[in-house]
């Protein structure tokens, strides 16, 4: 299965994959007070998750874009 991405896009889930990193990190970290580390790691953990969706919805929508181009070129 091929899916052609775009730099921004690209950009993008890596972005969320480091806020979701860093939140896992401040929340196993101990530089932080507890309060501190768990208000932080959460929010990022949030933030990750909640941006990944839309990115996940527009990687599958260009799979069938793809398809959608694929099947005019033949016809």
């Amino acid at each position: 299965m091929e899916r052609k991405l775009s730099v921004p896009d690209i950009i993008l889930i890596a972005g969320t994959r480091v806020a979701l990193g860093i939140g896992i990190g401040l929340l196993l970290s101990e530089k932080l007070n507890r309060d501190q580390r768990r208000a932080a790691g959460r929010a990022l953990i949030a933030v990750g998750a909640l941006t990944t969706i839309p990115l996940v919805i527009n990687v599958v929508s260009k799979k069938s874009e793809l398809a959608n181009m694929d099947l005019r070129r033949a016809a």
